[in-house]
């Protein structure tokens, strides 16, 4: 039975149709410059660290082998800003896809308990079974992503899911399982000790052997998203319309859920529950493109390591000599932007 659409509610986004304000040309030049930024930020992301190193040092270290840098460089740097590229990708794409699966401005990873669901696989996983590796993280992490997702697409197109209801719900579902994950690591001090930085967000343990892992879970995500931009603009109509346009909506939420599972599974495995980061970016995306989501994918897969990124550096600034984890970055810069958000958006009201 078709239900009344969320995006006729108050605060709710438009529709995910065809763009209708701007050019093509426009959108393209804003995204030839969203690159520019990220190139930008990784050059940052390798050249900051704990230990200060001029342009030229972090210029050999790359290419150099018998340089001083090189270890830092190819052994921690980049390392971690190729993982952060990838995990800032696959959570900015996954936001834009709930959020336009869903018609919910609230749909994101973190917010609705999602990374909370992969976190409580991974420390069962680890403390239980005595999984430590990413290998074995991944999989237990996907296994808990498909419920989480499969719940809130079903609470995001019931009727009266309106976006307050959904982020109660979510903030329930986090306090339960992030209790459960505090209890198990307070009780088993192994699992504490390996794990006390990967639950809050971190992007410093990172390894060559942990991005070439994720890469192969992330590029099916990103792909699957992408396909699915077309597809997704004809679901905003409605079922019916999407029919009529060729478009087969059971397929389409499936494959949703689907890249949905593999972007926020694999995120959550490499660098732990990160949030704010699927809900800001398609936001400030789609300020700049309109609710076409053929532009505003590939915006969040550009913009959203940016943020992460940029995070992260930030952390590492501000916490010399140590760090700051950039899971405790993203929520300090996020839980503003998410007040911001719901005042304007009266979200509450909604």
């Amino acid at each position: 039975m078709l239900t009344k659409s969320p995006s006729a509610q108050e605060g709710s986004p438009p529709p995910e149709g065809p763009s209708r304000g701007g050019r093509p040309v426009r959108r393209a030049a804003g995204l030839g410059v969203a690159v520019l930024v990220l190139i930008a930020v990784l050059a940052l992301s390798i050249g900051v660290g704990a230990r200060e190193l001029t342009p030229a040092e972090v210029w050999h270290g790359l290419f150099d082998a018998h340089s001083e840098a090189y270890t830092v460089v190819h052994r921690m740097r980049l390392p971690r800003t190729l993982l952060g590229l990838l995990c800032g990708a696959a959570l900015g794409l996954a936001g834009g896809v709930m959020q336009a699966l869903t018609r919910n401005p609230l749909a994101d990873p973190g917010l609705l308990g999602i990374n909370a669901g992969a976190s409580a696989a991974v420390v069962t996983a680890a403390s239980f079974l005595g999984v430590a590796t990413f290998d074995g993280y991944v999989w237990f992490a996907l296994a808990g992503t498909a419920p989480d997702a499969l719940l809130f697409y079903g609470g995001g197109g019931a009727r009266g899911a309106t976006p307050a209801r959904l982020a109660l719900a979510g903030s329930a579902l986090n306090a339960t399982l992030f209790s459960y994950v505090n209890a198990v690591m307070l009780l088993d001090t192994g699992a504490l000790d390996r794990m006390r930085f990967w639950t809050v967000g971190s992007l410093a343990s990172a390894q060559g052997s942990t991005v070439l892992k994720v890469l192969p879970f992330v590029a099916a995500g990103l792909v699957t998203a992408l396909a699915l931009a077309r597809p997704l603009n004809a679901m905003a109509l409605g079922d019916d319309a999407a029919r009529a346009l060729g478009a087969r909506p059971a397929l389409i939420r499936a494959a949703a859920i689907l890249a949905v599972t593999l972007l926020c599974g694999a995120a959550t495995a490499a660098c732990g529950p990160i949030v704010f980061v699927g809900l800001m970016v398609p936001h400030f995306v789609r300020a700049l493109t309109g609710p076409d989501l053929r532009w505003l994918f590939p915006y969040c897969a550009v913009l959203a390591p940016v943020l992460l990124l940029g995070a992260d550096v930030l952390g590492r600034v501000l916490g010399r000599p140590g760090e700051l984890q950039v899971g405790i970055v993203t929520a300090v810069l996020g839980g503003p932007f998410f007040l911001h958000f719901a005042r304007r958006g009266k979200v509450a009201r909604a």
